[in-house]
């Protein structure tokens, strides 16, 4: 049973940082991708980065370009996603997730698990 577990959420005020952790158990994940993705009330689920376990490779929203930075530490089974410059309009509920099939995408319907979400809120 694949598990995702996010963490680091919380309230932070514009312009400040905070670092999301995902972390996941229950197989291996070298050929898994990994994404991150976030909902605010009363709007749809959205992406915001991915990365593969292997290799370098990363994928942003423009909305979070240059601001934020997905990572992993494959020896702890860990994504992470390095928010700065964080503003109001980042507020929402960030989801893990991971593809079986290591494509990075950014549409939901790509990802086969999904953790329960850590709440970030950015004051003004």
């Amino acid at each position: 049973q694949v598990q995702l577990v996010e963490s680091g959420g919380g309230l932070v005020q514009a312009g400040g940082s905070l670092r999301l952790s995902c972390a996941a158990s229950g197989r291996t994940f070298s050929s898994y991708a990994m994404g991150w993705f976030r909902q605010a009330p009363g709007k749809e689920r959205e992406f915001v980065a991915a990365c593969t376990w292997v290799g370098a490779s990363t994928y942003y929203a423009n909305s979070v370009k240059g601001r934020f930075t997905i990572s992993r530490d494959n020896a702890k089974n860990t994504v992470y996603l390095q928010m700065n410059s964080l503003k109001p309009e980042d507020t929402a509920v960030y989801y893990c997730a991971a593809d079986r099939q290591g494509r990075i995408a950014p549409l939901p319907s790509f990802y086969d698990y999904w953790g329960q979400g850590t709440q970030v809120t950015v004051s003004s």
